[in-house]
């Protein structure tokens, strides 16, 4: 096509009604807002279009065309391919399109997925971009748009085609200064099984105008352009995505490195994103209300924004967990899920000192705004539950661990407390076809989730500063208005005997050991003195040149974990470019070896990638370790400047005959060792002595 959608006159593809063309939205232009702020670093007066209209706003629109469909609420248009429902266009502030319009119009807004047949354990799978079939209007009244763009599966499509019926939704409210999508995913019983790796939303805005990315008060700054990627402006490093800055349009990212996984966040804190525009003045941005239908828990990582400028919603992914994340769809197994409702969200600044804060600011309000809405009440499909159709499970967890809390039952501190599907200790770190629900315990362990869909679910929790994870054996059954009370609870982490010695905090990451400065060659320069400096790019090469000939050696008692204990167990490189493993030492002294009992070696890993650690006492050379976790991990965290991916626990029994009295060295072996980016991160490490009569047995989730 050469021409816009009959009835918009004839203007390139991409762009959306021009304010010099549509005289019914100069006559009503919406009511603005004036926004006062109290810091002195703003203006008096700040004006910004907001969600909240005034009742003159232009009544909402729905103009459907041959080939294209526009949502229109007199603050903001989006134009949809009909019947595919890709995004084509979104025109706000003036602004005739703020997506990018070089870019084909199947590739500026859509939703995306990547599959695969079964028995294909490899990652990769293949991309679909998501093309709907069939166009419905779902809900036109005066408060509310909803389209609908299906894609129906038949047998005929079998290998060719994800065995899935999707249906996208577009939705757009009155007076509201954005839009919403989710989607709902359904596999019949009678179809057949699948893999599915991948799937998002994806918005590519226009590179000549959104320069500035935010994802947290600490983490924003301005981006170098998608040019600076290129071959002849950039250096690819040791996996595509990362690249240095050689010869970039703006002198300033010189020397930089630009890598999307860089900007990674947990789903917990993965509320908003975005981009703003700084001479417009406008900013886009990414908000997700809740995780619940996101894979994974609380702690799975996810992208974010990243140079293109790209924002993403990412549901579900296998970064920093690997290939156990990925959803493995049986022959006879149905399943519907939603994903979603995520909003994007538009906000601009008439006037006013300090866009970028004001702007950045005003979404963290809006934020906070759907985060309190949900669940919502507008969606129209049947399948997203509104919130008198859910239930809350509320209750009192409490910890038991005899030597630290004194024998006594003590509320935790920021212990998380969440439902999932029925399982194993820990299980929900790898849940992916259900939905999850969490909160955050008060200070006096009490806790209450609301907006729990109806079914069976287990209770589970784990809590900063105690090793292990809870679950609560009695399952929970969830229905539409219930308050279920599951009463107090207590959780007895893994504990057998005193505590001789400990390594780090068990937090489930590694942020507390030693992270070194980067190479100088390879800096991103929002991590310098951040307190995510784990984010810069090559941290593993330090290694071995803080270590050039011998391993790391901790003396219990004299080291510093913070200074002396390397974030990453890693591989070392040779000269002739083959890697070898590493044997980590910690030397600890004993005054007394209780004989004919047993002591107990906990490990926490906050991540691994294909490895094996294996465990030896005081015998380097033994030909067979004492304990050896076999292969374990493709969380590939290491590569992706993360400090945690999927946490796992060991408790090594060693027999007092293995300790003697005086020195004695635990050995750390790392093997298997053909790549920079295999290895594990600590998150503790815990030597305890033999249990006396009066202690507990050992309790909580083992391997």
């Amino acid at each position: 096509m050469s021409t816009f959608p009959v009835g918009l006159g004839k203007r390139p593809i991409g762009t959306i009604f021009s304010l010099s063309t549509i005289t019914r939205i100069s006559a009503n232009l919406c009511t603005i807002i004036l926004l006062f702020f109290s810091s002195q670093s703003f203006l008096d007066e700040n004006i910004f279009i907001q969600a909240t209209a005034s009742e003159n706003t232009t009544a909402l629109q729905l103009h459907i065309f041959d080939q294209y469909v526009v949502m229109d609420n007199g603050i903001l248009q989006v134009n949809l391919s009909k019947p595919e429902g890709m995004v084509v266009g979104i025109q706000y502030q003036g602004i005739d399109n703020l997506l990018e319009v070089l870019q084909d119009e199947t590739n500026r807004g859509y939703w995306d997925l990547v599959w695969s047949a079964p028995g294909i354990t490899r990652k990769k799978g293949a991309f679909d971009r998501i093309e709907g079939t069939n166009f419905t209007v779902i809900v036109e009244t005066e408060d509310q748009i909803e389209l609908s763009f299906t894609r129906m599966w038949d047998p005929s499509l079998e290998g060719k085609m994800v065995p899935l019926n999707i249906d996208k939704r577009f939705v757009l409210l009155s007076n509201s200064s954005g839009f919403y999508t989710y989607a709902i995913y359904e596999h019949l019983k009678e179809w057949p099984a699948f893999n599915l790796t991948n799937t998002r939303t994806v918005f590519k805005l226009r590179k000549d105008k959104f320069h500035y990315m935010a994802m947290s008060d600490n983490r924003q700054r301005h981006m170098p352009l998608p040019d600076d990627r290129s071959a002849k402006r950039g250096q690819a490093l040791a996996y595509p995505e990362a690249v240095l800055l050689v010869n970039p349009v703006e002198p300033e990212f010189k020397g930089e490195v630009d890598d999307k996984y860089q900007y990674s966040i947990e789903n917990i804190y993965n509320r908003v994103h975005g981009w703003i525009s700084n001479d417009s003045q406008v900013g886009f941005w990414q908000i997700t209300p809740s995780e619940e239908f996101k894979s994974g828990g609380p702690l799975k990582q996810c992208l974010t924004s990243h140079v293109g400028p790209t924002t993403l919603a990412i549901f579900h992914s296998t970064h920093y967990s690997g290939e156990e994340l990925i959803i493995q769809f049986g022959s006879n197994e149905p399943w519907k899920k939603v994903f979603g409702p995520v909003y994007f969200y538009l906000n601009s600044l008439v006037d006013g000192a300090d866009p970028i804060q004001q702007l950045w600011e005003d979404a963290k309000q809006q934020m906070n705004n759907e985060v309190q809405s949900w669940p919502y009440y507008f969606p129209a499909s049947k399948d997203f539950l509104s919130p008198n159709q859910r239930g809350t499970v509320s209750g009192r967890l409490l910890v038991h661990d005899w030597y630290v809390t004194n024998d006594k039952d003590v509320p935790g501190n920021g212990t998380l407390v969440g439902v999932a599907a029925p399982g194993d200790v820990g299980s929900w770190q790898l849940e992916c076809k259900g939905y999850q629900y969490w909160t955050k315990a008060d200070n006096n362990g009490c806790f209450s989730i609301h907006g729990v869909r109806p079914g069976t679910y287990n209770l589970y929790a784990w809590v900063p500063g105690f090793i292990g994870d809870y679950r609560d054996v009695s399952e929970i059954v969830v229905t539409p208005g219930c308050d279920v009370d599951v009463g107090t609870l207590v959780y007895e982490p893994p504990r057998t005997g005193p505590t001789l010695w400990e390594i780090g905090v068990p937090d489930r990451t590694a942020a507390e050991f030693y992270i070194p400065d980067p190479n100088p060659k390879y800096i991103n320069k929002l991590y310098i003195n951040h307190t995510e400096r784990f984010r810069q790019y090559g941290l593993w090469e330090r290694y071995a040149d803080l270590y050039p000939d011998n391993d790391l050696i901790y003396t219990v008692g004299v080291s510093d974990y913070r200074k002396d204990f390397f974030f990453a167990q890693v591989t070392r490189k040779t000269d002739n470019n083959t890697y070898n493993g590493s044997t980590w030492q910690i030397r600890f002294k004993l005054d007394n070896v209780d004989k004919n009992t047993t002591y107990k070696l906990r490990i926490a890993l906050a991540t691994a990638h294909v490895s094996e650690l294996q465990v030896r006492i005081n015998d380097p050379d033994a030909k067979n370790p004492l304990f050896t976790t076999g292969q374990i991990g493709n969380d590939n965290t290491i590569a992706r400047h993360g400090i945690h991916g999927l946490y796992r626990l060991y408790n090594v029994v060693i027999p007092s005959v293995e300790l003697v009295e005086g020195n004695n060295t635990i050995f750390l072996t790392r093997e298997m060792s053909v790549s920079p980016f295999q290895g594990v991160m600590y998150d503790y490490i815990r030597l305890e002595g033999p249990p006396s009569s009066s202690d507990n047995n050992d309790i909580g989730f083992s391997s």
